[in-house]
């Protein structure tokens, strides 16, 4: 199968984009330059809000991410991946008329649960307030046979304000309570009966890693860069840490 060109629609936020870009060259089988893949991406920050546009009535993103799918495609690419978990609330709407196909992270990662880790039942999930009432991922997950278990009340403020304080945060001093408070909300989840976790803003994976805890982490970044990847005609790389 011929080589196709990856479509990002990133910059939300652009931290989030760069590590979804490094991923897809971690896991891209390549000795030289010539073997990676041909990657098209517009980080546009500019972009409402998806969590205000979904919770308080903001204006809506999907126009600036239209103007973005037909941006990549003038550009060359064959397909979109869109390193944002909120934004999927808009998916089905953003597909209508879509001048490219868009892979969907609720569809990746749920599969990639279920296939990894086929004993889970039970999963929590660290992710936009916005992205958690709309309820669109956990109607994914649950098409997996798998339940969902979310923050309550102030842990999922601490998780918003997690998110927003990654986007803030240059500095690795200033994460350090960031990271402790996504280690935080994960522990309480678990410990209520969560068999895995997912980080389901692509924020959260900056700032915990697996190694912080006792269940599987899934990261919705890594995932769906091995879904572009392997989308492009490429077979990911295996066991890259």
């Amino acid at each position: 199968m011929a080589e196709r060109v990856i479509g990002v629609l990133g910059g939300m936020g652009p931290e989030a984009t760069l590590a979804f870009f490094s991923w897809i060259l971690k896991l891209t089988p390549a000795a030289r330059d010539q073997d990676h893949l041909r990657v098209v991406i517009d980080s546009n920050p500019k972009i409402p809000d998806r969590t205000a546009a979904l919770l308080h009535g903001g204006p809506s993103p999907v126009p600036a991410l239209r103007q973005g799918i037909a941006g990549l495609r003038r550009a060359g690419a064959d397909f979109v991946v869109i390193p944002c978990v909120s934004a999927h609330a808009f998916l089905e709407e953003l597909r209508e008329g879509a001048a490219l196909p868009i892979l969907s992270l609720f569809d990746v990662t749920a599969e990639a649960v279920r296939a990894r880790h086929p004993a889970v039942r039970r999963v929590g999930l660290l992710a936009t307030t916005g992205t958690i009432r709309v309820g669109r991922f956990q109607e994914r997950l649950a098409r997996e046979g798998l339940e969902t278990l979310t923050p309550a009340g102030e842990d999922q403020e601490l998780v918003m304000r997690t998110i927003y304080g990654v986007k803030a945060a240059a500095g690795e001093a200033d994460r350090r309570p960031l990271r402790e408070n996504a280690r935080g909300v994960a522990g309480r989840l678990v410990a209520a009966g969560a068999e895995a976790v997912i980080a389901g803003c692509t924020e959260i994976p900056l700032v915990l890693s697996p190694e912080d805890l006792p269940v599987p982490l899934f990261d919705t970044l890594r995932l769906l860069a091995e879904a572009a990847v392997a989308t492009a005609g490429r077979t990911p790389r295996a066991g890259v840490p």
